[in-house]
């Protein structure tokens, strides 16, 4: 069977590892992944804050994807050279994650306080206090 087919033609050349090493991807690349970064989770605080309809599986997916970049990116380099170049970057982005954390956590609350509503109704449905001990004054619920 021949190594050429119609499925195969347009497919990039293969590479071995030793043919194509990873460089230590510049610093400009490395600021624009982290300005990416920045924009997904701003936007991602400002849609739980604000939109009820806001997409956190496709932000999430948005997030995942440029860590990937960032670690890819990252490869080859020193971790204490990409610290001191981007340090700024880095400082804004962590305020930027603070806000973030506190917006989903206000999320998360609010939301436990709608399950917690919701069971309490549910619960006080099921119940018409035919059979509670509590609807006879003798005992404490």
């Amino acid at each position: 069977m021949a190594d050429f087919s119609e499925f195969t033609a347009n497919l990039p050349a293969r590479t071995t590892v030793s043919e194509a090493p990873i460089p230590f991807a510049r610093p400009g690349n490395l600021a624009a992944i982290i300005g990416r970064i920045e924009d997904v989770v701003e936007e991602e605080t400002a849609g739980i804050r604000n939109a009820t309809d806001y997409d956190l599986k496709a932000s999430n997916a948005r997030k995942s994807r440029y860590l990937y970049e960032l670690t890819r990116a990252m490869k080859g380099g020193s971790e204490a050279e990409f610290l001191e170049q981007h340090r700024e970057g880095l400082t804004r982005l962590r305020h930027k994650l603070a806000k973030n954390e506190a917006a989903i956590l206000a999320h998360l609350s609010a939301v436990n306080e709608v399950a917690n509503l919701l069971r309490h109704a549910i619960q006080r449905a099921e119940t018409d206090g035919t059979y509670s001990a509590g609807e006879f004054g003798w005992a404490k619920a």
